[in-house]
């Protein structure tokens, strides 16, 4: 069972370290709620702030929110639940990938989709997709 496997498993401060460290680059800057297991390993990260959601707190000091993972958040929630509607929990990290990809390569960013679909086949090139399921 992977880092993440275990926060899902058993939400607590130690879970989700594991989750972060092994996922984030320490340079980053974690954006977080007001949740307290985010306060010590916040300070292993370059900077850690959080905003106060209950109080209708969104933005601290013009910088520190959370607004880019619930954005990332619901659009991979509307993807898995109006167009896959099923994923294997071995499978997860694949559609991840794909929302990765796509979230990274998008018309925001100045991609179009002309542009995403060249960059995803260049990305395939001399790749090959096998998948053996259960006999």
């Amino acid at each position: 069972m992977g880092p993440v496997d275990s926060v899902r498993g058993q939400f607590c401060a130690k879970n989700l370290r594991l989750a972060l460290v092994t996922q984030v680059d320490r340079k980053s800057y974690l954006m977080t709620d007001e949740s307290g297991a985010y306060k010590v390993v916040g300070r292993e990260f370059s900077g850690h702030g959080s905003v106060n959601h209950p109080i209708g707190e969104y933005v601290r000091g013009g910088f520190w929110h959370t607004n880019t993972v619930e954005g990332y958040y619901s659009i991979f929630k509307r993807g898995m639940k109006g167009v896959y509607q099923h994923c294997a929990e071995k499978h997860l990290h694949r559609y991840l990938s794909e929302f990765d990809f796509r979230y990274s390569n998008r018309v925001a960013l100045g991609v179009n989709d002309g542009e995403r679909r060249t960059l995803a086949i260049k990305c395939a090139a001399g790749k090959r997709l096998t998948y053996r399921g259960r006999h």
